[in-house]
């Protein structure tokens, strides 16, 4: 059994689970929820899988356009499950593929989570 949290996606008009870092100090809920998502990103294989879905195409990546990380399918698999459980990718099955999707709402919370730095 996952202890993994899944983060709330952004609906049209719904506010980001969490402020930009630079507005105010994180609460403790707060806190637990952005590390959730950074965590599943920490790994270099799994950011890859990521942008490789975000920058596909139409939005969407088959796990077979995806799999050439340098890591063999079934730890492909795993950091995908992972970036789920996270709540960074959606997932759907068509015919034996599975088609995977970053939702615009989960990069614009990371967006306005990391807020604009200006110096």
């Amino acid at each position: 059994m996952s202890n993994a949290k899944v983060l709330p996606l952004l609906e049209q008009g719904v506010e980001p689970c969490c402020p930009p870092l630079t507005e105010r100090p994180l609460t403790a809920d707060e806190a637990v929820r952005t590390a959730a998502m950074f965590k599943a990103l920490g790994d270099p294989v799994r950011l890859r899988l990521f942008s490789a879905v975000a920058s596909h195409e139409g939005g969407e990546a088959c796990v077979c356009d995806i799999s050439d990380v340098g890591v063999s399918q079934p730890t492909v698999s795993h950091h995908l499950k992972k970036l789920r459980e996270a709540g960074l990718l959606t997932s759907e099955r068509r015919g034996t593929w599975v088609y995977y999707r970053v939702e615009p709402s989960v990069l614009a919370a990371m967006g306005h989570i990391l807020g604009r730095y200006t110096a």
